[in-house]
């Protein structure tokens, strides 16, 4: 088969030692925009956990009150949502919501968004919006990762988005992505001292974060994005199916395709430590999620049995490999994956396959969360700094 360029040839590489990006926005809801010039009512309808009307603190910190702010990360395969309040050091989750979108479904062969695959985002946002109005919320960050950087018609989609739900997505920048996905889920990483490896599965992108462990945020040493995800490599390369010997044939270049972008990150890991096989490695995304359920034998998901979990490499080597000589009839059926997922995990197992040929690590640590707990992580710590900032100044005029 002959050679694939990457769907964005640009190169997205972080530097060793290089500073975290810590970019915190503050995205605020915005209502949709209304027609004719009309205003719109901004009496609060929605309503709190008891049925009783909701009401908005003349303060976003007036004392005593818990607020809910909101995470939103529309990928090239889903759009998911998290609504959460404060809760001593961490957050307790009131709302949530995730849908497989297809964004980026044809993106590597067109270049654009299609028409069906924004109508289908659209739909998901919507819900999305409505929740954001039903729980009051305070402040919330919506982002929009590979699909929306790629597509030459990302920007005229958000704009679309804005207008028609208020919600105001960021087009994040790989090094971001990568930032909050390591935020959300570092805090699953066993005590053992030394670097770890965190990747992140997307639908049109794979992050790879070598970082150093700290007391509270670790430190980033390295990081690399590289523009294969699930819907990516599958459109480029080709479904898996067919025959026995074409599935196999499929799945080869995949891994081929995926090795030969991760060579360069790979290389300078190999110069920063010799022994790559104590790199600890955690997985966030569907990938790792859906197969550590297999591994588990789920008769369906179960994200407190999964979110955590530490389960042996060979183990999700195994279930990779039956996964790719399988048929799509044979993957749909089995629990956990279905037909949403049936064609699109092969891609998945081929990166995934990809980085354990690289850090031959003999334990895998699986996480069910990422970028939407590092956004909310995020807003509630730089909220927190402004109260705490706005309380000696009012102390200040006390005195």
């Amino acid at each position: 088969m002959a050679d694939i360029s990457p769907p964005d040839s640009n190169r997205r590489a972080g530097k060793r030692g290089a500073e975290k990006s810590g970019k915190v926005a503050d995205f605020r809801y915005r209502p949709p925009s209304q027609p004719n010039g009309r205003k719109r009512d901004r009496t609060p309808k929605s309503r709190d956990e008891s049925g009783a009307p909701a009401q908005r603190s003349k303060s976003p910190f007036q004392k005593g009150r818990k607020q809910a702010y909101a995470a939103l990360d529309l990928g090239t395969n889903n759009c998911r949502l998290l609504i959460a309040r404060p809760s001593g050091e961490n957050f307790t989750v009131i709302d949530a919501f995730s849908r497989v979108v297809r964004l980026g479904e044809g993106l590597a062969h067109s270049g654009k968004l299609s028409d069906e695959a924004m109508e289908r985002t659209m739909g998901a946002l919507q819900v999305c919006a409505e929740k954001l109005r039903r729980r009051n919320v305070h402040l919330a960050r919506s982002v929009a990762t590979e699909a929306c950087r790629r597509a030459a018609n990302g920007e005229a989609f958000i704009e679309r988005v804005r207008q028609e739900t208020g919600i105001a997505l960021d087009i994040i920048t790989a090094e971001e992505e990568a930032r909050l996905a390591v935020l959300g889920c570092h805090v699953l990483l066993d005590d053992d001292p030394g670097p770890a490896v965190i990747f992140d599965i997307g639908g049109g992108s794979t992050e790879l974060v070598l970082i150093e462990p700290g007391d509270k945020v670790p430190h980033i040493l390295d990081w690399q994005s590289v523009p294969w995800g699930v819907v990516s490599l599958t459109d480029t390369v080709g479904r898996c199916e067919g025959t026995s010997d074409e599935r196999l044939t499929r799945y080869t270049e995949m891994r081929r395709v995926v090795a030969d972008s991760f060579a360069e990150f790979a290389e300078r890991i190999a110069n920063h430590r010799s022994d790559l096989s104590r790199i600890r490695l955690l997985g966030t995304s569907g990938t790792v999620t859906t197969l550590a359920s297999l591994h588990l034998e789920l008769p369906h998901y179960d994200r407190r049995a999964v979110d955590g979990l530490v389960v042996p490499s060979q183990s999700m080597r195994t279930i990779s490999s039956n996964l790719s000589s399988m048929s799509f009839e044979e993957r749909g059926g089995l629990p956990c994956i279905g037909k949403d997922r049936a064609d699109l995990v092969v891609a998945g197992c081929a990166i995934l396959e990809s980085i354990l040929d690289i850090w031959p690590s003999e334990r895998l640590g699986v996480a069910d969360r990422g970028i939407r707990e590092g956004i909310l992580r995020s807003l509630m710590a730089a909220d927190a700094r402004a109260e705490h900032k706005l309380g000696k100044l009012r102390n200040g005029r006390d005195d």
